[in-house]
């Protein structure tokens, strides 16, 4: 088996994305929901590098968890030593403390956690994992596009509808989005900003020169104003009187929140996806403090910038987190964890039937650990985002197995994940 770290992309991949077009202007304004329907959003967000689901939400009820992971385990009470305990979600599973805004949704019924999850990939290779966890194929090595980009292009358009699109968050839209439906790009800006003034006379330029070019550019400043929080106006400001380009956001929760922004826009695309890296803890992981600690309080970010900007979208909106498999149930000698197997994805959303742990837990026990090492897993990712397509869209098992997941007719989507 191989526990290797690549980080590197394959030409293959490399040659993929460089053909997406991320341009506003060839996007077309959509009416997305038919008259009395559901007006569905649904966030994709993928963690790149494994996610350690036995930290993120622990198994404190199985009696091998905390023998398994000497220094990182998490604990009901902190071990009254000043960490932090581990949050509550029911009597055998707690969440990691670094995620309070996940425990609120929770609470309210609008997060759940599905355990001992995987894809059916059971090497240890991250670049075929997230290849196998991105393209919705069977194996590595089926990159034509992702499978979020397949059920965009496999939703009814409906009388009048046009061609739908996708948001692609980042510099190079994620394998996940790659493929024939129209893909809308985003990333925050790394250069510091041009002024507005430099925009409208490079504008004016283009509409007495080009005009078709002048649209496409007209429509990327207005994308650029809704991430940074309102529509541009004459002049160069935001609604409400502020200043358009001003303090650019920092983190994770700057880039959600400006994903957000579009998402919850009228003519916004409904489809998203970002890819987060950086979750390969092998050494200095961490239990309630510390480096994996810091990561989840960031994605908690994420989740709140979602929750406080989508929230007159809410109640239609679901958001799943997967990664592209777990890590070790032992710690290693660098008070870290190795590539594993089983692993945990998220659910949250208003439009989630949430306030629950989904688990067929195998067991910590050394007879029940995958390959003597790794959470068994017992729930295919694939029955979770199948499960998600046919209740938000209404796309049929027949559909999913065939266009969107080819080849996983024998895998059956979990339903009742939507209320």
């Amino acid at each position: 088996m191989s526990d290797h770290c690549e980080s590197h992309p394959s030409r293959r991949a490399v040659l993929g994305t460089a053909g997406a077009l991320f341009a506003w202007g060839a996007v077309p304004r959509t009416a997305y929901a038919a008259p009395g329907s559901r007006d569905a959003r649904l966030v994709v967000v993928v963690l790149r590098g494994a996610l350690d689901g036995l930290s993120a939400v622990a198994p404190l009820g199985d009696p091998a968890y905390a023998d398994l992971r000497p220094g990182i385990a998490l604990t009901r009470d902190g071990n009254g030593d000043g960490r932090a305990a581990a949050l509550p979600l029911d009597g055998f599973f707690a969440l990691h403390p670094a995620l309070p805004t996940f425990a609120r949704l929770y609470g309210a019924r609008q997060a759940l956690v599905v355990h001992a999850a995987a894809t059916g990939y059971r090497e240890r290779s991250h670049f075929d994992g997230q290849d196998v966890l991105e393209s919705g194929q069977p194996g590595p090595g089926h990159t034509a596009s992702g499978w979020l980009n397949r059920l965009v292009a496999a939703l009814p358009a409906g009388e009048g509808i046009p061609p739908r699109t996708a948001l692609g968050v980042g510099v190079v839209p994620p394998l996940i989005l790659r493929g024939p439906a129209p893909v809308l790009g985003w990333a925050p800006p790394r250069l510091p900003r041009a002024s507005d003034e430099l925009g409208r006379r490079v504008l004016g330029l283009y509409e007495a020169r080009d005009p078709m070019l002048a649209e496409a550019l007209a429509r990327g400043l207005d994308v650029d104003a809704l991430t940074k929080g309102g529509p541009r106006e004459a002049g160069g400001k935001e609604a409400g009187g502020k200043e358009a380009g001003g303090k650019e956001a920092g983190g994770l929760r700057g880039l959600a929140e400006g994903a957000a922004r579009l998402i919850a826009a009228d003519d916004g695309p409904r489809i998203a996806a970002l890819a987060l890296d950086g979750w390969d803890t092998h050494a200095n992981e961490g239990g309630a403090t510390g480096r994996l600690a810091g990561l989840l309080g960031g994605l908690d970010g994420v989740f709140s910038a979602f929750a406080e900007i989508l929230a007159p979208r809410w109640s239609d909106t679901a958001i799943l987190v997967v990664t592209e498999f777990g890590r070790t149930a032992r710690v290693n000698g660098t008070t870290g964890t190795d590539h594993g197997t089983g692993t945990v994805a998220f659910l949250l959303g208003g439009a989630v039937r949430g306030g629950r742990v989904l688990a067929d837990w195998p067991g910590l026990a050394p007879a029940q650990l995958h390959e003597g090492r790794d959470l068994a897993p017992t729930t295919d990712l694939r029955a979770v985002a199948k499960g998600l397509a046919a209740d938000l869209f209404g796309l049929s098992p027949a559909v999913l197995a065939s266009r969107v997941f080819p080849g996983s007719e024998g895998v059956r989507p979990v339903r009742g994940l939507v209320v």
